[in-house]
């Protein structure tokens, strides 16, 4: 465990916010799994600013599991912290650190079981995958997959290392945000009839939103939520112009096609004629659906995940794994309730359970295993 906390401050000594970029952090690490012998290729975002990674141990053969992660954390600002959050300080055995908690100690972990991959007769291949922006909707993961898909043989499972006490989670709801923009006519408020309001087709649609998330609320049903509203510019003008930012987490991806039908069809029909509407969706974060015997679920638990499975209360890139056929479970250490949070933190023991967990992981992969 020395190795995975050292491992961890140093992590931690980049910010890697996700409006920053992580070539720092990235350079670093891909420095250390090439050194001790993996298959390290990079993909990088259109401006070149941001990376995967993509490590891979033992053979190019089928059969293999991913150990996926992010290397992205949400900011610090606005936040009081009782220590820098860039310095990894450890109080009362707890770890305290800007993402020691999400994600940095999973990442740590499979670095410092890295060399033990490395060094054993692998049967199977175990890949490191770690992605760029996943706190602002995932962005880098599908092209680490496709990379992925492309460079190796597929993978069957994939274990995402999102802190969950290294409780098994087999399900958790998407996430899919949009803007909806209207646009109208200005003109003096004296005469609004010689305008076209954007703000009244805006609001119409807010109460429709309102209306289908009282519909499918719930925990365990699609949710809704209308997050911001820009529109106007004074008093006395007819507004010409209003902005929408809205977001609903489905249980499956049935759920999601349905909602996005069931919004479209109304905006088709309810949208004013001198009013132009668009809608644009800029985040897509598939659901992971509970799937009967899921093989990665019960690799996870024969190497020490801790069950009965639960629904995960927050969204991961589990579901784009899955989306591509690879099964996938998310654990791991740490708890969600202490991420991005100041003074965010993580226990020593998760640690611990964590590297216990990688080492029966490279036994599992080795040429012993059946």
């Amino acid at each position: 465990m020395t190795a995975t906390i050292a491992l961890l401050a140093e992590l931690v000594g980049f910010d890697t916010t996700s409006s920053r970029s992580n070539l720092g952090l990235v350079a670093r690490v891909a420095d250390r799994l090439d050194d001790i012998g993996a298959r390290v290729r990079l993909s990088h975002d259109d401006g070149r600013s941001k990376a995967n990674i993509l490590a891979s141990f033992g053979p190019r053969a089928p059969g293999g599991i991913v150990l996926s992660g992010h290397t992205d954390t949400v900011p610090v600002d606005d936040q009081s912290w009782s220590s820098n959050p860039f310095r990894l300080t450890e109080r009362n055995g707890k770890l305290h650190g800007r993402g020691a908690a999400d994600m940095k100690g999973f990442i740590a972990a499979c670095l410092a079981a890295a060399e033990g991959f490395a060094a054993a007769q692998l049967a199977r291949p175990i890949h490191i995958a770690l992605s760029y922006d996943e706190e602002v909707g995932c962005l880098g993961v599908p092209s680490l997959i496709d990379d992925l898909l492309a460079q190796e043989d597929k993978p069957d499972l994939a274990i995402i290392g999102e802190p969950t006490g290294m409780r098994l989670g087999d399900r958790h709801r998407g996430f899919l945000g949009f803007r909806t923009r209207f646009e109208g006519r200005a003109a003096h408020s004296s005469d609004p009839s010689a305008g076209a309001s954007a703000i009244y087709p805006a609001a119409d649609f807010v109460g429709f939103l309102r209306a289908v998330g009282h519909r499918a609320g719930g925990n365990d049903r699609t949710t809704v939520n209308l997050g911001r509203i820009e529109g106007g510019s004074a008093i006395n003008i007819v507004p010409s112009a209003c902005e929408l930012l809205w977001e609903f987490r489905p249980v499956t991806p049935q759920d999601a096609d349905e909602t996005e039908r069931l919004v479209a069809a109304y905006l088709a029909r309810a949208t004013p004629p001198d009013i132009r509407q668009s809608t644009q969706r800029h985040v897509h974060v598939p659901p992971l659906s509970a799937v009967g015997g899921e093989p990665a679920l019960v690799v996870a638990a024969a190497l020490g995940g801790i069950g009965p499975p639960f629904a995960v209360p927050f969204g991961t890139e589990a579901g784009f794994f899955q989306a591509a056929g690879i099964s996938a479970v998310v654990c791991g250490p740490g708890s969600i309730a202490q991420a991005h949070q100041p003074d965010e933190w993580i226990e020593r023991a998760q640690l611990a359970a964590a590297d216990a967990f990688l080492a029966r992981l490279a036994g599992w992969a080795g040429r012993r295993q059946s």
